[in-house]
């Protein structure tokens, strides 16, 4: 452990949250959203000579004091503090995500996720994930159809677990084409249970972590990802405007890494990164 001083209106100030201080549903979710657009969901420790380690102090020295960001164990870990000491019941739970390559889902403990109880409803909380993640919790309360901006999410319950699925950047209504992103279920866990996990996808070839350095961050109207050598820029469709989804990318030379992180992310790593963008091999056992 290390003798870092946790201190909430710190946390808050970093993600740019001004409002009252109390379990609310709108304190809730404009938390979430803040802390979407500030702290980024990254790897760059692996692939900077660092280790993570899942221990509260240190993940807040990371993201509160040093300005970094970090995966889902990191980013819910210490959101989970953050909400627990705001007063929200909090409970830590596991997700196995489905695989873009294989179809099939990680192993248990793969994903780190949040339920947050608040007057007799729950909500899933979840501001480690990157490009598929909604920005103001959703109900768990509903099968039915969720919205947000453009997109749209439901929570589908099956053999025993939920399943979070959405329909990518389009919402076609309830009927649309939906798309499995994680499953989970409502057993609660705790932060140490993903240590071996956390060290998994720091070292495994199976893992994108392992294998491609990323960083990402929600954008107001959009969302902004670097990931091995190149930027890549998203800007959401606004209400109104037919308009699609529009994508640019922007290739990187090395010397350039550094000085796109600090200027569009805010990132000053204290090691050399070694910029990695190879083929995920598909894991062994599949879920």
């Amino acid at each position: 452990m290390t003798s870092v001083d946790m201190d909430l209106g710190k946390y808050l100030s970093r993600i740019g949250f001004s409002g009252p201080v109390e379990p609310s549903l709108q304190v809730l979710r404009s938390v979430h959203t803040c802390h979407q657009l500030s702290v980024p969901f990254e790897n760059l420790t692996v692939h900077s000579g660092g280790r993570v380690q899942l221990d509260p102090p240190l993940l807040y020295d990371k993201i509160v004091n040093q300005r970094r960001g970090g995966f889902c164990f990191e980013n819910n870990g210490l959101f989970s503090w953050l909400l627990d000491t705001m007063g929200f019941q909090v409970t830590v739970l596991s997700g196995q995500v489905r695989s873009l390559k294989t179809g099939r889902y990680g192993p248990p403990f793969d994903h780190l996720i949040l339920m947050v109880n608040l007057d007799g409803q729950r909500w899933l909380c979840d501001v480690g994930f990157g490009v598929p993640c909604f920005s103001v919790p959703l109900s768990l309360e509903t099968r039915g159809l969720q919205e947000q901006g453009h997109r749209a999410y439901r929570i589908r319950e099956g053999m025993g677990m939920l399943f979070l699925e959405w329909q990518r950047d389009e919402n076609r209504g309830p009927d649309g084409d939906w798309a499995e992103i994680y499953k989970f279920t409502l057993e609660p866990r705790r932060l140490e249970d993903f240590a071996e996990m956390c060290q998994y996808h720091q070292s495994s070839p199976c893992s994108i972590f392992f294998c491609k350095s990323l960083c990402t961050v929600l954008k107001p109207g959009g969302r902004l990802t670097y990931i091995g050598r190149r930027l890549i820029s998203v800007t959401f469709p606004t209400e109104g405007t037919g308009r699609e989804v529009e994508t640019t990318t922007r290739e990187l030379k090395d010397e350039e890494i550094p000085g796109v992180l600090a200027e569009h992310f805010r990132i000053v790593l204290k090691s050399p990164l070694i910029p990695k963008d190879e083929t995920i091999t598909p894991p062994p056992v599949m879920y």
